[in-house]
């Protein structure tokens, strides 16, 4: 019997079209003998949809179409199973209703791949792949990612946060980030991915523009000394906290000083070719020494154990080519087009890639059902209200 699997993209993120190709990519690589694949559009209200033009790439150019001719549902417990049913219910004409075993979500970005999804998966009882809870809020958190991989020995920049209280004195802001990181800092939001809102200052001026971007899009934004003649080298690894492995290393080519949100995705779109993260020029291997490549391959892996990753991440490096340098910038805990061009060259191909990543989700739901997350006690049973509080006999 086949695995009935929601595959969901989308989302209420400002990541949410590069979310629909790495999605699409994603669906018409599956293997359609080992599992039945039901494409689920989560649009930027974050309502299901599903329906037969939902996982061909070309209704995305009419979205509001797309949803007038496709099926909203919702996803319910019953009996212990997990079902997408219609919402609301139709009186007349079709109410679709699917029973799935195990949901596949390709988001990117606050609000799908942050914590908050799969928490609504967690509750539920539905397993799911990729991340757990707590790891992807702390990966989708540049700044406690940071002191969590710093504890762990794995090298990182130095970097302060900032919430919209310091905003509210740009001058005084202005003051304390040139104190303890002077020129030139690369400002970010704190939890957002694709480049998006982030900038580099050399001075006053850029530096209140690159704040005022970034609180655009994150109430906490993060601040570190930018790199000056950098290399940018990202691995893949694949597994969970208990084993894992990582991919080929490569080298991004882009046209500015920072990998830019144009870079990674419009020009391929320009060309007529959405293909995501896997449209962007790079170096596959990274040419770089074999000892940095180990290296980096070997703090990837250190990384995600760390952060208690599970599925496929992406994690990217940062070399200071004046000092040779090493420092982890930040992980992927859902990789634009799940990375698996970074495994190809090692000859994994992406239909395998997702393989692995359903069988840890499986493996991962066997060790959820073997734990308690009950005890029996009788404490109702002689518990009684007086006044306002509760008094326990």
């Amino acid at each position: 019997m086949k695995l009935r699997i929601a595959l969901l993209f989308g989302g209420k993120s400002v990541e949410h079209e590069v979310s629909v190709i790495s999605g699409i990519q994603a669906y018409l690589s599956l293997n359609r003998e080992k599992y039945d694949i039901i494409p689920v559009y989560l649009s930027k209200s974050n309502e299901m949809y599903i329906g037969d033009d939902i996982g061909k790439i070309e209704s995305y150019r009419d979205i509001k179409g797309l949803i007038s001719r496709s099926h909203r549902v919702i996803m319910v417990n019953w009996d212990d199973r997990v079902k997408l049913v219609s919402f609301p219910v139709k009186k007349f004409g079709k109410n679709p209703e699917f029973e799935i075993d195990l949901v596949l979500p390709v988001v990117h970005g606050t609000n799908v791949e942050d914590g908050a999804l799969q928490g609504y998966f967690k509750t539920l009882g539905l397993p799911f792949a990729g991340c757990d809870v707590t790891a992807s809020a702390v990966g989708m958190d540049k700044y406690i990612m940071k002191m969590i991989l710093k504890e762990a020995g794995v090298p990182v920049l130095d970097a302060g946060v900032y919430t919209l209280s310091d905003y509210e004195d740009m001058d005084l802001l202005i003051r304390k980030i040139e104190e303890r990181f002077g020129y030139p800092v690369i400002v970010k939001p704190v939890n957002l991915g694709s480049s998006v809102g982030i900038g580099i200052a050399g001075d006053p001026s850029s530096l209140a523009n690159a704040l005022d971007d970034a609180f655009k899009y994150a109430s906490r934004v993060l601040v570190e000394r930018a790199i000056t003649n950098l290399r940018e080298i990202n691995c893949s690894v694949l597994g969970d906290e208990n084993e894992a492995e990582a991919s080929e290393c490569e080298e991004p080519l882009h046209s500015e000083e920072i990998l830019s949100y144009s870079d990674k995705y419009e020009r391929s779109a320009k060309s007529g070719a959405s293909k995501g993260m896997a449209g962007v020029s790079r170096k596959i291997p990274a040419d770089i020494p074999e000892e940095m490549r180990e290296e980096i391959r070997s703090l990837a892996v250190k990384a995600f154990k760390a952060l208690g990753c599970s599925g496929v991440s992406r994690i990217d490096f940062m070399i200071d080519a004046d000092s040779g340098k090493l420092y982890f910038n930040e992980i992927n805990t859902i990789p634009g087009s799940l990375a698996f061009y970074l495994w190809e060259p090692l000859g994994v191909e992406y239909s395998v890639l997702l393989d692995r990543v359903i069988d840890l989700a499986l493996k991962r739901a066997r060790l959820q059902n073997d734990l308690t997350f009950t005890f029996d006690t009788n404490i109702l049973d002689s518990a009684s209200f007086g006044g306002n509080k509760i008094a326990v006999k």
